[in-house]
C-alpha cells in the first residue's frame, strides 16, 4: 500500500512539474525548435531583454500584481477581522457572499466589472479602461482570497488576549496593530501572497479590463498566439516560475521560524 502510494505521488508530481522543467530547459536552448536540444545558449533571454513591448506587458504585470496584492490585503483582512465579530448567523452569511466570487465563473466576473467600468465611463467620463480599472478588477477578485487566508487564524487566536489590552486602557485602533495583527499575520502574508499569485496568473479578468494601453503579460501572450510565439516566453516563463518558487520558500521558511519563536515564548 505504501509503495502504491509513493507511486501515485511520483506521477501526480510529474505530470505537475515535468512540463514546466522541459520549458525551462528549452529556454537555454540554441535553436528556436520545441523538440531538438541544438546547444546550450542564453540568447533567448538577452532577446527578452531586448524585447521592449515583451518587457513593457511584464512590467505592467507586475505592478498591478504589487499593488493589487497589498490593496486587496488591506482590504481582506479588515474585512476579515470585521465578518469575524458578528454573530453566527450573520458571519456565516457574509462567508458565504465572499466565497460567491470563488466560485463563480471567472467570464462572469470579467464581463460584469467591465460593463460597471463601461457605464461608469460613459455616464461621468472616469474609469476608462486602462490602468486603474485593471488594478481595481484585480484588487476586487482578490480580497475574497485574504479573507478565506485570514479568517482561519482569527479563528485560533485567543480573543481574551484582545479584551484583556481593551480592559488595560490600550485603545482599540493599538489593540488592532498590536494584537490582533501579530497573532494573524502568517494569514495576512499567505493571503498577499497569494493575491500575488492570482493577480500574476491571471488572463481572463485582465483580457476585459486592461485596454489597449495596459496589456499584462497573459493577454501579450494570448496575442502572440495568433502568429508564432517565440522561445523568448520560454525564458521568461521560466524566471517567472523561479521568482514564484523562491517567494514561497521564503514565506514557508519565515512562517516557520514564526512558529519556532511562538512556541518558544510559550514555553519559556
Amino acid at each position: 500500500m505504501k509503495i502504491a502510494s509513493r507511486v501515485y505521488n511520483i506521477v501526480i508530481f510529474a505530470f505537475l512539474y515535468v512540463p514546466v522543467l522541459v520549458l525551462v530547459f528549452f529556454s537555454f536552448n540554441s535553436g528556436a525548435g520545441r523538440t531538438k536540444f541544438e546547444g546550450f545558449s542564453l540568447k533567448w533571454y538577452e532577446k527578452m531583454v531586448n524585447d521592449q513591448n515583451l518587457i513593457h506587458s511584464l512590467q505592467i504585470t507586475l505592478e498591478v500584481a504589487i499593488l493589487a496584492a497589498i490593496f486587496a490585503t488591506i482590504i481582506g483582512t479588515v474585512a476579515a477581522v470585521g465578518i469575524h465579530s458578528m454573530n453566527g448567523k450573520l458571519q456565516r452569511a457574509f462567508l458565504s457572499v465572499n466565497n460567491i466570487p470563488m466560485v463563480n465563473p471567472e467570464i462572469v466576473t470579467a464581463i460584469s466589472l467591465m460593463l460597471l467600468f463601461v457605464f461608469i465611463y460613459r455616464s461621468t467620463g472616469l474609469l476608462q479602461p486602462g490602468f486603474f480599472t485593471l488594478l481595481l478588477a484585480h484588487i476586487t477578485f482578490n480580497i475574497p482570497y485574504v479573507v478565506l487566508q485570514v479568517m482561519p487564524k482569527l479563528r485560533q487566536m485567543n480573543k481574551h488576549m484582545v479584551e484583556a489590552a481593551l480592559d488595560l486602557g490600550c485603545p482599540p485602533g493599538k489593540a488592532f496593530f498590536k494584537v490582533i495583527i501579530p497573532e494573524i499575520m502568517p494569514g495576512v502574508v499567505t493571503g498577499a501572497v497569494m493575491a500575488f499569485t492570482m493577480s500574476l496568473d491571471d488572463f481572463i479578468i485582465s483580457y476585459f479590463n486592461s485596454g489597449n494601453n495596459a496589456q499584462t503579460l497573459s493577454v501579450f501572450i494570448f496575442g502572440m498566439t495568433k502568429k508564432r510565439v517565440t522561445p523568448e516566453i520560454n525564458a521568461l516563463s521560466s524566471l517567472l516560475f523561479v521568482t514564484i518558487l523562491l517567494l514561497l520558500l521564503l514565506v514557508n521558511i519565515s512562517q516557520v521560524r514564526g512558529m519556532t519563536r511562538k512556541n518558544k515564548r510559550v514555553a519559556g
